[in-house]
């Protein structure tokens, strides 16, 4: 049972790690020039991030660190797509809610060692309680209203995109969206706008 064996059959996974260099071989360090790779990108940075959620707490992310990289000068876009798109409608976007159910995490800031049960959240009146708290929370840290959010991220000069998959399901038109949206765009077209840029998925 404790036998093992000498040559293991071992599963081929994919790609075989690069060999190890001989340890005996000298080490040479890199001569700089001419042909020496450059330490800096070779062009600005560009950041890219795919809203996807539409409840109050998940809002946030998406927009803070768009705004974030706007600060430190990153040519940033957003993405809003399925229930993300709710960000960007006007009908939708203040009136974000924050729910427990699904949210294993879910304890109160007072009491962080108490869980709260997800069940409570299937109660009438709690989610609009919850959400209520939460904004209060928020206004409390002077944080903008998603609204206010995409307000400064445009007049910064970053960049809105609707998901056309999602505008088109929810019978969308041009008048229902921000006006800060500037065009709605498909999938393959988010593929090519985001090309050398970092993707974050919210």
């Amino acid at each position: 049972m404790t036998d093992i064996l000498d040559n293991p059959i071992i599963p081929d996974f994919g790609d075989k790690p690069a060999p190890k260099p001989d340890a005996a071989a000298p080490v040479t360090a890199p001569t700089a020039g001419p042909s020496a790779p450059a330490s800096t990108p070779a062009g600005p940075r560009k950041i890219c991030f795919v809203a996807s959620k539409g409840n109050l707490d998940m809002a946030y992310p998406a927009l803070i660190m768009a705004n974030a990289a706007l600060g430190e000068g990153v040519e940033t876009h957003i993405f809003f797509t399925f229930w993300g798109f709710d960000l960007v409608t006007e009908r939708h976007m203040d009136k974000l809610k924050f729910t427990m159910l699904g949210n294993t995490a879910m304890h109160l800031p007072q009491a962080p060692h108490v869980p709260i049960p997800q069940l409570l959240g299937v109660i009438p009146g709690v989610a609009e309680a919850t959400t209520r708290y939460m904004r209060k929370q928020l206004d409390d840290l002077e944080i903008p209203t998603v609204r206010e959010m995409l307000d400064i991220i445009v007049a910064s000069g970053g960049h809105l995109w609707g998901c056309k998959l999602t505008f088109d399901m929810n019978g969308l038109s041009e008048d229902d969206l921000y006006d800060g949206v500037e065009a709605i765009i498909s999938a393959a077209d988010f593929i090519e706008l985001s090309e050398g840029a970092q993707v974050i998925f919210v």
